[in-house]
């Protein structure tokens, strides 16, 4: 029944595309993608009649789900009926409200991913964030994984542009695949697009809150500043950047792009801070989680301050699909945890071991390393164990159901519908 959905939704898809003709931004990359998505999104809303692709809509499924606009209805006959109707009657009918641009996330899990969903839309402006080592299980090497991300980039055309991320070496490489014209953005001087002065804004002497990251945004000898409201970490700057490129493609200036990007907010489970119990503050970056982006979530733990006595709690979850470099890459971040000063390391999963074990060789007292088998066994240690004022980050892949924990010790609850990932019924019942 799967395969027959995907073929109808893609038939439905490339038809509804050919009617239209909206404009298609895809986005690539092992970190980030979400996050760049989202601010893309914000930015080009602000001018232009623009649709994303909702949660986690990035696949042969989702992607064709967002270009008809509707959502999925799992096993559902009738569900899936009303969605193809939907699609014939965009195909019959002419909607003047449709999106003039599709801002579509594309995902790849496995071998042929990315060029069957290029297969399904042609992108006029491709954007690679970083490449890391989610998945890598699925390809045998990283090496097959970053050819794979790169079929986005070769699919545009020279009417196009490539938006590439200059501090990433493997997606800095990816310009010699482009046809069309390439522009880089970074934290780099070298990079087209660049962010120079970041600031991370404090208020509050008790809880040490955060008000967010500014910068200044420089493209050719313009400069603008950049307001980025209760985000944390450099994700949001290489997001902020990307999504900038996107609006000068689209002819914006540098204040318009500003402006709009004051309205970003990071999506759920992506370095969000929440108030914990106890009067902590937790980074919940809970989404998701694999080496590189998980050594940049200690790092912004590194920058924030605490106060005397007060502590920074890791609790770090198995991170799956990295096959080869799985044990590798588990001990890579417990010494980054020791690196960026981490007082208390909490491990989730059998693979999180070699968390604990590159931690040790770094120097960390084994006192300071806890390990449990479930987030739900996690959460209640973490719970007994923080104290007011202490800085809890919260970081796993999905599977680990990291989530469980941040709901475990937010001070609200009640709220976790509307601030945690995987919320919704289907995900409660796992």
């Amino acid at each position: 029944m799967k395969k027959i959905v995907e073929l109808i939704l893609k038939f439905l898809a490339k038809l509804i595309l050919g009617k239209y003709k909206p404009e298609i931004i895809g986005i690539t990359g092992s970190v980030g993608k979400t996050g760049t998505k989202e601010a893309v999104y914000t930015v080009l809303r602000s001018k232009f009649n623009v649709r994303r692709n909702i949660k986690n809509y990035n696949n042969e499924i989702g992607l064709p789900l967002t270009i008809i606009g509707a959502e999925t209805v799992g096993r559902s006959i009738i569900g899936w009926l009303i969605v193809f109707f939907k699609g014939l009657k965009l195909i019959i009918f002419t909607d003047c409200e449709y999106p003039k641009i599709l801002v579509l996330e594309m995902g790849v899990d496995k071998p042929g991913d990315m060029n069957y969903l290029n297969s399904i839309v042609k992108c006029k402006i491709g954007i690679a964030t970083a490449i890391g080592s989610v998945h890598a299980e699925n390809f045998g090497t990283t090496l097959k994984l970053y050819k794979e991300k790169t079929e986005l980039i070769k699919s545009i055309d020279n009417s196009g542009w490539s938006i590439l991320n200059y501090d990433d070496e493997k997606t800095r490489a990816m310009k010699s695949a482009s046809k069309a014209k390439v522009i880089t953005y970074g934290l780099d001087d070298k990079a087209d697009i660049r962010a120079a002065e970041i600031k991370f804004n404090f208020f509050g002497k008790e809880d040490s809150e955060i008000q967010g990251i500014s910068f200044k945004l420089k493209y050719k000898k313009l400069t603008s500043f950049v307001s980025l409201k209760n985000v944390l970490g450099t994700g949001a700057v290489y997001s902020a950047l990307a999504a900038s490129a996107a609006g000068i493609f689209y002819k914006m200036d540098l204040s318009e792009i500003s402006k709009a990007l004051l309205n970003y907010k990071s999506p759920k489970g992506r370095m969000n801070l929440i108030k914990g119990i106890k009067h902590t503050m937790i980074i919940d970056d809970s989404y998701n989680a694999e080496p590189k982006s998980t050594m940049s979530a200690l790092g912004a733990m590194k920058i924030i301050p605490v106060e005397e006595g007060r502590r920074k709690f890791a609790v770090l979850g198995d991170m799956l699909e990295l096959g080869s470099y799985s044990e590798s890459g588990h001990r890579e971040v417990g010494k980054y945890a020791v690196k960026y000063l981490i007082d208390k390391l909490i491990l989730v999963g059998e693979r999180a071991r070699d968390i604990g074990h590159g931690a040790e060789e770094a120097g960390m007292k084994v006192d300071n390393i806890f390990h449990f088998d479930n987030s739900r066994a996690a959460g209640k240690f973490v719970q007994e164990r923080i104290k007011e004022g202490d800085l809890i980050l919260v970081k796993g892949s999905q599977g680990m159901r990291m989530e469980k924990i941040v709901k475990e010790i937010m001070a609200e609850p009640l709220n976790a519908e509307k601030l945690l990932v995987r919320q919704d019924k289907n995900w409660l019942r796992k």
